[in-house]
């Protein structure tokens, strides 16, 4: 897909196949969709269908329906991350080659119960990778193909701090190897990480604007880490506040009765959904 002409807004909506769209997709979608349209630019639908365990094709159809009812419009065709898993392989080698990754042979719970391993904050994703599990500073690798069945991590530079200003949340900052540590670009079922995919294919995209969930907010560093290793420009961020329901609980996929089908069928209809977001982003 084509680089983006100075000036040109490029957004996307970035939905998973792995359950059925809910209030809180909604909101981030029509946040995505209201500042490309409000900029002049594009919107572009991509499929992040990488999850084979969870994705169903039966999804894809529904998020399509659901999307089309909000009334949202994008550039043709959709992108399926399925389909381009060459894009991902020759980051990956890559980043090989420059040595920003090697190869890691421990489990999860090697590295939960690691001495010492510092957790990342509330509602953190992973623990800190032990800097003791990592290979030696410019240890030669073997080939990619020599090593299957393994994961891949990427090495943070420890200590140094990652800041960017985001759209919507403001000035944000972490420290490599303290808030955030080594992670995941490829993992052992030979398939890569949402991180490594999502910097693909938005450098690829030419996307210039993310909207998404404020609780990726730390993925960002992680992102913005393979972005400069791979020569591509960091595209500008928006994360919007999490939705939650009456419980205060974050809205997931497990909650059926929040499901955009579920409140279709109720009769509800975008317009009034569109109004109680816009009135939700204006509160302080």
């Amino acid at each position: 897909m084509a680089k983006s002409p100075p000036g040109l807004y490029r957004g996307r909506l970035a939905p998973s196949p792995t359950g059925l769209l809910h209030l809180g997709h909604a909101r981030t979608f029509w946040v995505a969709a209201e500042r490309a349209r409000r900029a002049g630019g594009k919107l572009y639908l991509r499929n992040d269908d990488l999850d084979a365990v969870r994705f169903r094709l039966d999804y894809v159809d529904a998020m399509i329906e659901d999307l089309r009812w909000l009334g949202f419009q994008w550039e043709e065709p959709m992108v399926s991350q399925s389909g381009r898993r060459p894009l991902y392989r020759a980051a990956l080698e890559k980043l090989h080659a420059a040595g920003f990754i090697f190869p890691c042979t421990r489990s999860r719970r090697d590295v939960a119960e690691a001495a010492g391993a510092p957790h990342e904050g509330a509602g953190a994703d992973e623990p800190v990778y032990p800097p003791q599990f990592r290979p030696p500073a410019g240890a030669p690798l073997s080939p990619l193909e020599a090593i299957i069945s393994i994961n891949w991590r990427f090495r943070v530079p420890d200590g140094e701090t990652l800041a960017f200003v985001d759209k919507h949340a403001g000035p944000q900052s972490a420290v490599a190897g303290r808030d955030f540590g080594d992670f995941l670009v490829w993992r052992k079922d030979d398939v890569p990480s949402y991180q490594l995919a999502c910097a693909v294919d938005d450098a690829a995209m030419g996307i210039t604007e993310v909207v998404r969930g404020a609780d990726l907010i730390k993925s960002t560093f992680r992102q913005l880490l393979l972005l400069r290793a791979l020569g591509h420009a960091a595209p500008d961020y928006f994360h919007c506040p999490l939705v939650n329901d009456a419980s205060g609980q974050r809205l997931a996929k497990r909650h059926d009765a929040l499901s955009l089908r579920a409140l279709r069928e109720q009769g509800r209809r975008p317009e009034e959904l569109f109004a109680e977001f816009a009135a939700g982003l204006s509160k302080p």
